[in-house]
């Protein structure tokens, strides 16, 4: 089946998959809307616009300020993140196991994330992740975020792989549709939603809570 063919590459989002800090955001973002007087539907919010760039969440609130100015907006609420969520930095359960795996049999590794510059220094410096990567795609580099395919694709062209070989690993709704538009196979990580909010991707190959869930899947057996 072409679903339990092993990769040759992995691509990763960040939060919310190689950490569990989406709470962490969304208590920034909360927060945020709070101070700029607007609602916040903390339910929905995370699924409706995780993968998103700031920016690009912010300019649905405010559709005639520059962009300097939604970058400010945007940057304001990451520091209350980062503010937060740096004490508690941890991996995932079984995400470290894996890309030893990965390593080990040469499968190169990528992050997609539209984590700004900073967010990615508080993960993966913190953790001494950033080397084990063949490359870290973001909207800081120009592309656009998810769902559009772009940071995607760029990963598996740094990689000299073809998308169809790749399997991302995401939290979010529109993060899995990113992969689909891509050609990807995708992983959802149970950290934000039950597996029913990704029923509707058929090229999803599995929905877990951890990376811990993983061991046995033909996919990643890398051989």
């Amino acid at each position: 089946m072409m679903n339990d063919r092993p990769a040759r590459a992995l691509i990763f989002d960040m939060d919310g998959t190689i950490v569990d800090n989406m709470r962490f955001h969304d208590d920034a973002w909360e927060s945020w809307h709070l101070g700029h007087a607007l609602p916040f539907d903390r339910a929905t919010f995370a699924a409706r616009t995780a993968g998103m760039a700031g920016n690009e969440i912010i300019s649905a609130y405010f559709p005639k300020a520059a962009i300097a100015e939604l970058d400010a907006l945007s940057d304001a609420k990451e520091a209350l993140y980062r503010q937060a969520y740096r004490p508690h930095v941890a991996p995932s359960p079984g995400f470290l196991d894996l890309i030893a795996r990965a390593e080990a049999a040469g499968v190169p590794m990528a992050v997609g994330t539209a984590a700004p510059p900073a967010n990615i220094e508080v993960v993966l410096d913190t953790l001494a992740l950033r080397a084990r990567f063949a490359t870290i795609v973001a909207p800081s580099q120009g592309f656009r975020g998810k769902p559009h395919p772009d940071m995607f694709l760029a990963a598996a062209e740094r990689m000299k792989v073809d998308p169809a070989d790749c399997i991302v690993f995401e939290d979010a709704p529109l993060g899995v549709e990113a992969a689909r538009r891509a050609g990807m196979r995708a992983v959802a990580l149970l950290t934000m939603l039950g597996a029913d909010g990704f029923a509707a991707y058929d090229n999803l190959i599995a929905s877990v809570r951890d990376f811990t869930a993983l061991d046995g899947l033909p996919a990643l057996r890398f051989a």
